[in-house]
């Protein structure tokens, strides 16, 4: 079931990144137990987590963190587990009395993962934030917008997501690895600035060889380059080029029946607004639809614009089976895939408390550890 099949994971109750880094860690075979809140009236007693995507696969338990014997217990989990996840702001877990020096002692292997905007140190490490102030600090949403124009704001996948959970979960994973050799655990700081900012890696070089403006919308792949853009279709909907290799543009044109001896060249700036006036013009020509069908079979780098809902019936995203439907919640399959050992959703997303008293069993407590824990403040069916 999975690369991480016999990996046991303590994740902390906390919203957007942390639990997308524990979601890859289940989907890949870990044993994830999440630690909830207790029910509060504002919270009511369910959380209506089927619907909740990234708790998928896990488990669950609730523990007032700062009751007495609180501590006690989340020590008598980490123990028994390989890794743990934590999403509170920095210094709330050292308050708590679980903080990772504390935690090592008690299991020296465990890998302590942590997810903060701005990390564990520095000047903003104790101020709130959310995705849209890390990915600006980062210097990466000042290059999303068009040209002359506000940034745009690219949902919360870059910071909260690609940068922040995804970066988390790969940093956990290899500490996992080097675990296994030193028999040492080791703290991961994931911060979502620095996942930002790593993910634009690439435009460091290109800044650097003066390859790229940070003006906005004048670079070949933010919306300059009239070959490498969205369209708009009679239809009112928006099909996808991205014909940077001259071999891939000559197709375009072609596709389009444009001459290209009476067009600018490809790579002439000055030329690009007279592109962009025939590409908008041919594309406004004719529907979504008909252009997929001009476009079969072509090495233009093509694609049509779908929505969440459209991509989920793609005749490619069918073939490869790349949804999956967990309680009736159509949502993406666990990716990257594995040769022999396959990733799989091991089951709907738990309830606050839901399947928690089997993962303990599963993980070696006991019947008389059960009711220890619950004595302490652990609640769990």
């Amino acid at each position: 079931m999975g690369p991480l099949a016999g990996i046991r994971v303590v994740e902390f109750e906390a919203i957007g990144p942390g639990p997308f880094a524990g979601m890859l860690l289940a989907d890949m075979g870990a044993d994830v137990l999440v630690v909830d809140r207790p029910a509060t009236p504002d919270l009511g007693l369910k959380r209506e987590r089927w619907m909740d995507v990234m708790m998928r696969g896990k488990r669950s338990a609730t523990l007032d963190l700062k009751s007495p014997s609180a501590a006690e217990v989340v020590f008598s989990l980490l123990e028994k587990s390989d890794a743990l996840i934590e999403g509170f702001r920095p210094g709330v877990m050292e308050r708590l009395g679980l903080g990772p020096d504390a935690a090592l002692a008690r299991n020296p292997r465990l890998v302590y993962g942590r997810m903060t905007g701005w990390g564990q140190d520095g000047p903003l490490a104790a101020r709130a934030g959310h995705d849209i102030n890390y990915i600006a600090l980062a210097g990466v949403l000042n290059a999303f917008g068009r040209k002359g124009e506000a940034p745009v704001m690219p949902l919360n996948l870059i910071g909260d997501f690609g940068g922040g959970g995804m970066l988390l979960g790969f940093g956990i994973a290899c500490a996992l690895v080097e675990a296994r050799a030193s028999g040492k655990g080791q703290v991961v700081d994931a911060a979502m600035t620095e996942g930002a900012s790593l993910l634009a890696a690439m435009f460091a070089g290109f800044l650097h060889a003066r390859r790229w403006t940070e003006e906005r919308g004048v670079n070949i792949l933010d919306s300059g380059a009239p070959w490498y853009d969205v369209y708009e279709t009679r239809d009112g909907k928006y099909v996808s080029i991205g014909s940077i290799e001259a071999k891939f543009y000559e197709d375009l044109l072609s596709r389009l029946n444009l001459d290209k001896d009476t067009l600018p060249a490809q790579n002439d700036r000055d030329g690009w607004s007279v592109l962009r006036k025939a590409f908008t013009e041919k594309f406004k020509s004719r529907t979504r639809e008909e252009w997929c069908a001009v476009f079969e079979g072509s090495d233009a780098c093509f694609a049509p614009v779908l929505s969440f809902t459209e991509s989920r019936r793609h005749a490619h995203n069918v073939a490869r089976k790349s949804y999956v439907s967990v309680a009736g919640v159509e949502q993406p399959a666990p990716a990257p895939r594995f040769s022999r050992t396959a990733p799989a959703v091991r089951g709907a997303p738990p309830e606050r408390g839901e399947g928690g008293a089997q993962a303990l069993r599963d993980w070696g407590f006991s019947e008389a550890d059960l009711s220890r824990m619950k004595e302490q403040g652990l609640n769990c069916a």
